[in-house]
């Protein structure tokens, strides 16, 4: 084993401010794990010893446990999502298990546990704020939920199911990474390329040079294709060759499903393992252990949510697959008279450029990355009254891609910083989109820490010396992360436990991300961001209400997707019995026939690469989207109330907005939170408005 050099400071175990990544390498993961472990059980220990049952004799020391432990093992799982690598895997799997081991054994402290209870019945209850008893409360409910009250045999395997659940979620991962960067289509032709756009080329040319092909230009060739979304869904969606398609999108669908790195077995475990965990803490099934943490009373209360949206949007998506079979049809007679699925991107992005003469490779242009930063920016400034500048070079970065910014309030004083991760590296880096803490906000020992927030895309990197040009989907999905940053970096909380994201039930998580993408259908917001990168011209008015009219093409299947995805994953969680008379296959299928127009194909085992449940943390929790939609709707209509074109009311509802949704973090339950916002309890009205489900 290669260890740290006696005379450095081994940069794992500095605990406290912005990580160095400069100097963290694998090889010090293991040593620095095994000595911040020995170090935080003698912390736990001692203050087992010495616990007093009052807020600075109990959360205040377990806070710093927490944080120091959370600030470690944050990068180290920071990086395997961005700079994932073999040393890392290694290193990262061989520390795992003592990190649960020592992370059951907080939350299973008996000693910890009763003085909570003792402060929560105690004296000194009435003289902490309503942000203090929040934090003890869900203490005593994490750690009722943590298996607190299991003894003997039954709580040895609840301990060894927890450390089995996160073995299992790190290979779920790892297999889908590694799945997604195995798959190459090397296009050599013009017939092979017919159809895709420039923007594809240049980065399918970038992707052949870095598979070895030294001399790939976007003109000439080869271009390589690859399974990660800024490179397969623009394929699906524009290229001429059907057969083509065809093969990429069945290499996407089965993705983790054979060979060694099939998930398959790891899903039929993992829920079985969750059932088990559910049933030895007295629940029925793994998603009522789900909600017992989240906003939402049941799980008949999500079905009913999934229900609503099901039947509102069922009959618009059949619509919408008949229209588009029609069409598609009319343009090319040799189609037949059956779409298949590789089939809808390519079709609906021509009907969408005929019906609404909107191009998406001709909105690129005008949102290349700067410009659209600087846009969202002003926005915020206006918004919120904060001020975002570049602050590069202040903080080690672990890629020379990332940028690092500062976040100032009203006096000019910082109050916050983030850190953005824009591009796609697919050998590297996972996919999708995410925010995530670097540090909490807080008083830890008497100082206050301001928050550091990680901001992770994948959109396509700059080629050519052309600046990274997103894609509308792009521009939304960055105003998305934005918005879950504000919640953390505009926290005006002090106690880690409640400060930011923490605390807040996991279904309304979702509701200042999913806020802040409303704004880029804002006519004065997208052109003030929106520039053409060569000329500077603003995007031009008509092509701004192109986008407008194409905002709810394809609604109906749009929202008849995340109903499945969520209803399935209520489904797996809640009726479906691992090694019963169905497979996880058998229910897809039983589901598909409510949620589905276009059946799934056979092989489809997009299980296989769903990450946000089964390595993420939407476990029975992926209807959180919709529920928090329903929230996120109903906030941006207190702007629509307002005036959006009154900037005086805009500003003081932002303000407002950002005095209660994104400052109270989780010092408050968040129906709490949003009533103090909004003055009334949310209603699904603005929801399927926006999306054009029910008139305006």
């Amino acid at each position: 084993m290669v260890t740290s050099s006696p005379t450095v400071q081994n940069p794992l175990l500095i605990g406290a401010g912005l990580p160095p990544f400069d100097q963290i390498r694998p090889e010090q993961i293991v040593p620095g794990i095994q000595t911040l472990l020995e170090q935080l059980t003698q912390d736990l220990e001692q203050l087992e010893a010495t616990v007093e049952p009052t807020w600075a004799g109990l959360v205040e020391p377990l806070t710093a446990i927490a944080e120091r432990l959370r600030w470690t093992w944050g990068i180290v799982g920071h990086l395997m999502g961005v700079k994932n690598s073999p040393e890392l895997r290694q290193a990262y799997e061989s520390v795992q298990p003592a990190l649960v081991e020592f992370s059951t054994r907080l939350g299973q402290s008996k000693p910890l546990y009763d003085a909570f209870k003792q402060i929560e019945t105690g004296p000194l209850w009435d003289s902490l704020d309503a942000a203090q008893q929040r934090i003890v409360k869900a203490a005593i409910r994490d750690a009722e939920l943590s298996g607190v009250g299991l003894t003997g045999e039954v709580k040895a395997r609840f301990n060894q199911i927890q450390q089995e659940l996160a073995e299992l979620s790190t290979k779920f991962s790892n297999h889908v990474l590694d799945a997604t960067k195995a798959f190459q289509l090397v296009l050599k032709t013009p017939e092979d390329r017919a159809g895709l756009p420039n923007s594809l080329l240049a980065q399918a040319a970038q992707a052949a040079r870095d598979a070895g092909y030294d001399a790939a230009t976007a003109e000439a060739g080869p271009w390589v294709i690859t399974l990660d979304y800024s490179s397969y869904v623009p394929f699906l969606q524009h290229s001429r060759r059907r057969d083509l398609r065809e093969q990429v999108y069945r290499a996407f669908i089965t993705r983790a499903s054979s060979g060694e790195l099939d998930n398959t077995p790891i899903i039929e475990r993992t829920l079985a393992l969750r059932q088990q965990m559910a049933e030895i803490l007295g629940y029925g099934t793994y998603a009522e252990l789900s909600i017992a943490r989240k906003m939402a009373p049941s799980v008949d209360a999500v079905e009913a949510l999934m229900e609503e949206l099901r039947s509102t949007s069922y009959n618009a998506a059949v619509q919408e697959l008949a229209d588009l079979q029609a069409f598609a049809q009319e343009k090319d007679p040799k189609m037949g008279d059956r779409l298949m699925h590789w089939d809808i991107p390519y079709w609906s992005e021509r009907m969408r450029e005929e019906r609404y003469g909107l191009n998406e490779e001709e909105l690129r242009p005008y949102f290349p990355l700067p410009q659209v930063l600087e846009g969202l920016f002003t926005l915020a400034h206006r918004l919120f009254g904060i001020t975002i500048t570049a602050a590069d070079g202040a903080a080690p970065v672990w890629h020379s891609d990332v940028r690092y910014f500062q976040v100032a309030d009203e006096t000019g004083t910082a109050i916050a910083h983030f850190y953005l991760d824009p591009y796609s590296r697919p050998a590297e880096k996972r996919g999708g989109a995410w925010m995530d803490e670097c540090v909490n906000r807080g008083r830890i020992g008497g100082e206050l820490h301001l928050p550091v927030a990680y901001l992770t895309c994948n959109q396509a990197p700059p080629v050519d010396g052309k600046p990274s040009l997103m894609t509308f989907r792009d521009v939304e999905t960055l105003f998305h992360e934005f918005g879950h940053g504000l919640q953390h970096m505009l926290t005006t909380v002090d106690y880690p436990g409640a400060s930011g994201i923490n605390n807040i039930e996991w279904d309304a998580v979702e509701l200042p991300s999913q806020f802040m993408e409303n704004w880029c259908y804002h006519q004065d917001t997208l052109l003030q961001l929106a520039r053409h990168y060569e000329t500077g011209e603003p995007l031009p008015n008509e092509l701004f209400q192109k986008i407008v009219k194409a905002r709810n093409f394809m609604t109906g299947s749009a929202i008849l997707r995340q109903v499945n995805f969520g209803w399935l994953d209520i489904e797996l969680h809640h009726r479906y019995v691992p090694g019963g008379p169905e497979t996880i296959a058998d229910v897809r299928d039983r589901l598909a026939e409510k949620t589905t127009v276009l059946k799934p194909l056979p092989e489809d085992a997009f299980l296989c690469a769903f990450g946000h449940i089964f390595s993420g943390g939407y476990a029975a929790g992926y209807y959180s989207y919709f529920w928090a939609e329903v929230l996120s709707a109903d906030a941006f209509a207190a702007f629509e109330d307002a005036g959006l074109e009154n900037e005086s009311a805009i500003a003081a509802t932002g303000r407002r907005f950002r005095d209660t949704v994104l400052s109270l973090g989780g010092s408050r339950h968040p129906m709490e939170v949003f009533k103090s916002f909004r003055g009334r309890e949310p209603s699904t009205a603005a929801l399927l408005r926006h999306r054009g489900l029910v008139a305006a």
